[in-house]
C-alpha cells in the first residue's frame, strides 16, 4: 500500500503539550477524526483501541519512537499520521527513555496482512533515516508531514505531484550564514547547493578609475555564497518571509537578493545523500 495514500497532514501534530500516555493516546484519538476512512470510528472508541494495544505491551520500541496502532470494524480504510512531543512521554519502551515521536496506524479490523505491511515500511523508514531529529525539529504539522513523505521509496501519485521552483539567496553576509542553512533544516528541505561566488565589486577594483574607491570597501564584501534548493510553489511565500526575518527586509537593506525561477525540467535531487 501506497503511504502517500493514507498518510494525512491534518491529523499530524508537533509539540504536543501531553504529558502522560493517556493523555497522548487522547490527543491523538481527536486528530485521528480528521481522517475520512475513521470518520465511523467514535473518537473514544479509537481511545480505547491506542490503550487496548499498549496494554498488550508497548508499542514504544526505543531511540524515543513509538508506533501506536490499531483496528475498528467501523474503519473504512487505513490513516497514517505523525505527532510528536518535545518533552517526551513514559510510554513503557523497552529501552526506558521517554518517547517524542510517535507514528500513528489506524485501520479497519480485516486488514491484517495490509495493517503488518505498512508497519514492516514505516519501520523501514525509520531504520534507515535520521527522522526523529528531523520530525523534532518540525515546526508545523505541514513540515513533519513532507518530511515523513520524503523518505517513503513510495512513487508520488500525480494529485500530489506539486510544481517546483528553484529557491535562490546570494548572500554577502557572512553572519547570517549558517543561519539560514539551520532555517532551510528546520523547514525541512535537506538538500540545496552552496556555491562561492563573488560580485562585481572583485573585478573593478583593479580598474584604476575605481581602485580608490573600492579601496573604502571591505575587500569580504565581494564575495559571496548562493544557495540554491527546489521548493514546492506553495511553500515559496512563507520560506521568504522566514529569509527575511534573518535577513531583514530586503526591499531596505542590501547585503542579500532572493531570486525565485520557474524550472522547465530537472532531474535527480540536491538531498544530502
Amino acid at each position: 500500500m501506497n503511504l502517500y495514500d493514507i498518510t494525512s497532514e491534518e491529523a499530524c501534530a508537533v509539540n504536543l503539550p501531553a504529558k502522560t500516555l493517556e493523555e497522548i493516546l487522547r490527543t491523538i484519538a481527536t486528530h485521528a477524526a480528521r481522517i475520512p476512512a475513521l470518520s465511523e470510528v467514535d473518537e473514544e472508541e479509537i481511545f480505547q483501541g491506542l490503550l487496548h494495544r499498549e496494554e498488550q505491551g508497548s508499542t514504544g520500541f526505543g531511540g524515543g519512537i513509538a508506533i501506536p496502532h490499531a483496528r475498528f470494524e467501523k474503519a473504512k480504510g487505513f490513516g497514517f499520521f505523525i505527532v510528536t512531543s518535545r518533552r517526551g512521554i513514559d510510554f513503557g519502551a523497552m529501552d526506558k527513555k521517554k518517547v517524542k515521536v510517535f507514528f500513528v496506524l489506524l485501520g479497519p479490523a480485516d486488514g491484517v496482512r495490509e495493517h503488518l505491511q505498512i508497519l514492516a515500511a514505516v519501520s523501514n523508514i525509520i531504520a534507515r533515516s535520521n527522522i526523529k531529529n528531523e520530525l523534532l525539529n518540525a515546526t508545523t504539522r505541514s513540515v513533519a508531514y513532507e518530511i515523513f513523505l520524503s523518505k517513503t521509496q513510495d512513487k508520488k501519485p500525480k494529485h500530489l505531484q506539486e510544481k517546483q521552483k528553484l529557491l535562490q539567496v546570494v548572500l554577502y553576509e557572512e553572519m547570517f550564514f549558517y543561519d539560514l542553512l539551520e532555517f532551510y533544516i528546520e523547514e525541512g528541505i535537506d538538500g540545496a547547493t552552496v556555491i562561492d561566488s563573488s560580485g562585481m565589486g572583485q573585478y573593478i577594483s583593479n580598474i584604476p578609475l575605481f581602485a580608490s574607491f573600492i579601496g573604502f570597501m571591505n575587500e569580504n564584501k565581494n564575495r559571496s555564497r548562493t544557495i540554491m534548493a527546489m521548493v514546492p510553489e506553495s511553500r515559496v511565500e512563507a520560506l521568504v518571509a522566514g529569509i527575511e526575518r534573518i535577513t531583514g527586509d530586503l526591499e531596505k537593506k542590501q547585503g542579500a537578493m532572493i531570486l525565485v525561477l520557474d524550472v522547465a525540467f530537472s532531474k535527480g535531487t540536491m538531498k544530502m545523500m
